[in-house]
């Protein structure tokens, strides 16, 4: 059956250690790719190396730390990226097409629309997308999560039927097995736990900048997104094929049952928060287990300058990250009406309801519920 499918290839995969692209790894991944083209599916590529490609011929021993030598090595790597997919794709005779994004394009909603049609008729026509961040225009951050979390976005954009991470592990363990080797490969996860993400380690390698940790970050927005999740290793012939007929040597993340709307994944994704309203313990439960709104009674501390419609995070006091939600209320309302009735804000302050967070603009943190609390 024909399947829409994004593979996304870090950089360790790609080039050496000392840096500079490996033609031979290009040239296996490629084959890979197009076998899956040639057999009916629709396949988009998010990739990473651009960097770790164009830092050599700059003239850098080691792979740049200051923003504005990441930015030229990327400006260098990413011509020479496009080059060796180009001929390794040409050799089997299919189009290849640069898409280069940043998180701005996922947050305005026309952006990601024209990202979206422009991959469509791509798709269309038997193109390869192949997509990148934009590292060169990049100002606060150069990364995304080494592409990890580009390519979860990527996926829920085009409504992809999977998702693929390779890596130069097989999968994800339940701790790091190059330091424990009573480590475990985790086969199949269903729920997003603290347990999990505090298993995930840093980046693996010299060369890529994202490791297992980004990959869990992935995995929650692919799986809030309705998008099941393949991380592993892929390194011999085949091996793609069988990670999407679900014999791969890796992890499989499954698709929520439930996933989140577009404008949820944006509040919850892409949205740049404004501001912090801290809550007691009674709207923790409200919140995180009853499926309320946020009232001005359970509001202790606000954080930050905001205006109604503006995204804000949600924290407990212990300081940890509930979650986030489209405040109906300016920091200076809530802060003059915090820890108050709803029957006594509304005498206090002009609102149209008494909802700081309305449950439908919530988005619950990154760490989905504990299987049990599901049950």
């Amino acid at each position: 059956m024909s399947q829409r499918i994004v593979v996304k290839i870090g950089s360790s995969s790609l080039t050496s250690e000392e840096g500079g692209l490996n033609r031979k790894q290009v040239q296996f991944f490629a084959e890979e790719l197009a076998s899956l083209q040639q057999a009916g599916h629709q396949v988009l590529l998010v990739t990473s190396g651009a960097q770790a490609a164009g830092f050599r011929q700059l003239g850098y021993p080691t792979k740049p730390k200051a923003i504005h030598e990441k930015q030229a090595s990327a400006a260098v790597g990413q011509a020479l990226l496009m080059q060796a997919y180009h001929e390794a794709f040409a050799i089997r005779g299919i189009t290849v097409a640069q898409i280069l994004l940043t998180r701005p394009d996922f947050s305005n909603r026309s952006r990601a629309k024209n990202a979206q049609r422009t991959i469509e008729e791509l798709l269309k026509q038997h193109a390869l997308p192949i997509i990148n961040e934009n590292d060169t225009v990049v100002v606060n951050e150069i990364k995304f999560g080494d592409n990890d979390s580009l390519s979860a976005l990527v996926a829920n954009l085009v409504k992809a039927d999977g998702l693929y991470i390779l890596t130069d592990m097989d999968g994800v363990y339940t701790a790091d097995p190059r330091k424990n080797p009573e480590a475990k490969r985790i086969e199949r996860v269903e729920v997003l736990t603290e347990q999990l993400y505090n298993s995930a380690g840093g980046a693996g390698t010299a060369v890529g900048t994202g490791g297992m940790r980004s990959k869990i970050d992935a995995a929650r927005i692919a799986m809030q997104g309705g998008v099941p999740l393949f991380v592993g290793r892929v390194s011999e012939p085949g091996d793609l094929e069988a990670a999407v007929n679900g014999k791969g040597k890796g992890t499989t993340f499954a698709s929520a049952l439930h996933s989140l709307s577009s404008k949820k994944q944006w509040v919850s994704f892409l949205s740049v928060p404004e501001g912090k309203l801290i809550i007691d313990d009674g709207a923790e439960t409200a919140l995180m287990k009853n499926g309320r709104s946020l009232l001005p009674a359970g509001i202790t501390a606000v954080v930050g300058d905001f205006h109604p419609g503006d995204v804000v995070e949600v924290s407990n006091q212990a300081g940890r990250i509930l979650g986030r939600g489209v405040t109906q209320y300016a920091a200076w309302q809530v802060t003059a009406v915090a820890g108050l009735s709803s029957e006594e804000v509304m005498r206090r302050i002009e609102v149209s309801r008494a909802e700081v967070i309305h449950r439908d603009e919530w988005v619950a943190s990154n760490i989905i519920k504990e299987a049990d609390d599901n049950e």
